[in-house]
């Protein structure tokens, strides 16, 4: 790869719960009870052939429903009672027509009656929501801002639910009830990256009166149903679409860039659907629908964050008054199903576990574990060779759920064999620290500038920002190395880089390098954005030499380049050299 590689901006917001929507969801007018037509004398004799389909209970596709009002629906009900009506009354070999008489036709249910039935759905909100995202390119303002609409559900605690991507970069956010004509302003309380959910609350008390909050279940089984109510594009109104429970494994978050336990469903997520809950036959939510699969070989594929989740986020909430994320173990193992590999490691047969290969340098195991060490139990659960553990009758799951339902700060004890020697260790959880951060929590980008130079820091948006969404393909190689490997030495070490080169006559000959990192600044090397800025602000020597990745090296005239940068700063309307952040601990 050219250190000179020119990057790709694509600017499109991303939707991590979906991709477009394909149509699909049920209406509300389309769940109102309509009374059924009455059939004509010569209709029963010589049904239409749309008759006819309904006669013979013929499936119809609820997501071919007209959004004309006066388009009437046939129920299961009533398709069954057609069904019947032409058996009863359509056999007539003599020519002779049996009318139908008004008594054999029901009344309608009454409204009351259909809202007693999913009295949950009346606490399914929509959320409208202002984002202003952070402009990587020019870390020094913001993006133009564009709205989005999703769903939540109001739970106990004058609280409501939905998902993190629905409220990320929030600079407004407001929620609107189930048939009401009246926004509320909303106030997000706390923000998941991890497990993609947001916390909101409503100071007005009108928004809470006459609604009650949706009540959890339990972890459903395989092949259970739940109903997935929402706002989804394609329409204004509530919309509920209906599956089951296909599968149940650790799954990747797209938005916090981590794993969880995690539901696979075949009801249609689309774009909208995020934040809205998910419930099982009893009406109690078992999961917040957050993203789906859009593949040529794959249809109705959605995910729901399952109430273990949920739970956990509540939870450490309460606890902590603020979200303080899933911790991790904070290595990384491999499989010991080959059985030379596990002889070899001193196992005996009736042994099992898994091998550590690398250990977090930040993490607190750090400190006790070592690599090629076998664990064989997390908190006196066994570890299969396969790195599963026990999960519910006749299924299995990933031991990384075990630590998922700790919390920050929570001790576990880890039992491994090491030289043939069973060992204990009481090990103290924590989140994990990312060389290349997943998110940069709502905080604008970090960047300094000399001689029109444009430093910054690397994270997962960044690179998202700078070559789109299929980053992982075409950043470079450099970068997507440290990105999927590279481990952070210390908990503030960062991956600086020269974002890009503001055109001066100071900087002639090095405007071609674009995100390349910065090994060392003067034979020093580059800790993180802040340190750097430091060692620049206090250079003193004749000459600044900054050595860069690819063997790359830039040097400036001291003198010159501190003065040049004011003008830069001016001529492309930058307020200060260094974002607000580095100031505050310049101060400190």
């Amino acid at each position: 790869m050219k250190p000179s590689q020119k990057r790709e901006r694509k600017h499109k917001r991303q939707d991590a719960s979906s991709a477009e929507n394909a149509g699909g969801e049920v209406k509300e007018e389309a769940s109102l009870p309509q009374s059924p037509e009455p059939i004509s004398a010569s209709e029963a004799n010589n049904p239409s052939p749309s008759r006819r389909s309904r006669g013979r209970g013929k499936k119809r596709r609820l997501n071919n429903q007209s959004e004309d009002n006066s388009q009437r629906t046939s129920s299961p009900e009533r398709r069954a009672r057609h069904h019947h009506s032409d058996q009863k009354n359509g056999d007539c070999s003599n020519g002779m027509v049996v009318s139908t008489t008004t008594d054999s036709i029901p009344s309608a249910p009454s409204w009351e009656t259909v809202v007693k039935v999913v009295p949950s759905m009346d606490a399914v909100v929509k959320v409208f929501c202002v984002h202003t995202e952070p402009n990587f390119s020019l870390p020094w303002q913001r993006k133009r801002q564009y709205s989005s609409g999703s769903s939540g559900f109001i739970i106990g605690g004058r609280r409501v639910l939905t998902n993190a991507h629905s409220v990320e970069h929030h600079t407004q956010v407001k929620l609107k009830k189930r048939g009401s004509d009246t926004k509320y302003l909303a106030t997000v309380l706390a923000i998941g990256t991890e497990c993609d959910i947001a916390l909101l609350t409503v100071t007005d008390d009108e928004f809470w009166e006459g609604v009650s909050p949706v009540e959890f279940g339990d972890l459903p089984a395989l092949q259970d149903a739940v109903t997935v109510v929402g706002y989804p594009i394609g329409g204004d109104t509530i919309s509920v679409t209906s599956g089951v429970v296909s599968r149940m494994e650790i799954l990747s978050y797209v938005h916090g860039s981590t794993e969880l336990l995690g539901l696979q469903i075949d009801a249609a997520i689309n774009s909208g659907n995020s934040g809205g809950p998910a419930f099982n036959d009893k009406g109690k939510c078992v999961g917040i629908a957050f993203q789906s699969l859009k593949h040529e070989d794959a249809e109705n594929i959605g995910y729901v964050i399952p109430t273990p989740v949920i739970v956990h986020f509540i939870q450490d909430y309460e606890r902590h008054d603020k979200y303080t994320g899933f911790p991790v173990l904070g290595i990384e193992w491999q499989k010991m199903e080959n059985p030379d590999l596990r002889k070899s490691m001193g196992m005996e047969s009736h042994q099992k576990g898994v091998r550590i290969r690398r250990i977090e340098p930040t993490a607190p195991e750090s400190q006790v574990l070592k690599p090629s060490d076998i664990i064989l139990s997390f908190d006196g659960v066994n570890i299969a060779n396969d790195g599963t553990v026990p999960f519910r009758h006749g299924e299995r799951i990933g031991f990384s759920y075990l630590i998922s339902q700790k919390y920050t700060g929570d001790s576990a004890l880890v039992k491994v064999l090491r030289n043939k020697e069973i060992l204990e260790f009481n090990i103290k959880l924590a989140i994990h620290k990312r060389l290349i951060p997943a998110h940069i929590s709502g905080k604008p980008p970090s960047y300094f500038i000399v001689a029109g130079f444009v430093f910054t820091t690397v994270s997962v948006p960044y690179l998202r920002s700078e070559y789109g969404k299929e980053y992982e393909f075409d950043a470079p190689v450099k970068l997507l190395e440290k990105h999927l490997h590279a481990m952070a030495q210390s908990v503030d070490e960062q991956l600086v880089v020269v974002s890009q080169v503001l055109v001066s006559d100071i900087n002639i000959g090095y405007e071609e390098i674009v995100n390349t990192q910065v090994v060392a600044f003067n034979g020093k090397p580059v800790k993180n954005l802040k340190g750097l800025a430091e060692m620049v602000e206090k250079c003193e020597d004749e000459y600044m030499k900054f050595n860069l990745d690819y063997n790359q090296i830039v040097v400036l005239s001291t003198k010159t380049a501190k003065e040049a940068t004011l003008d830069i700063l001016t001529t492309h309307c930058i307020p200060s050299a260094m974002s607000d952040d580095l100031k505050a601990e310049e101060r400190n």
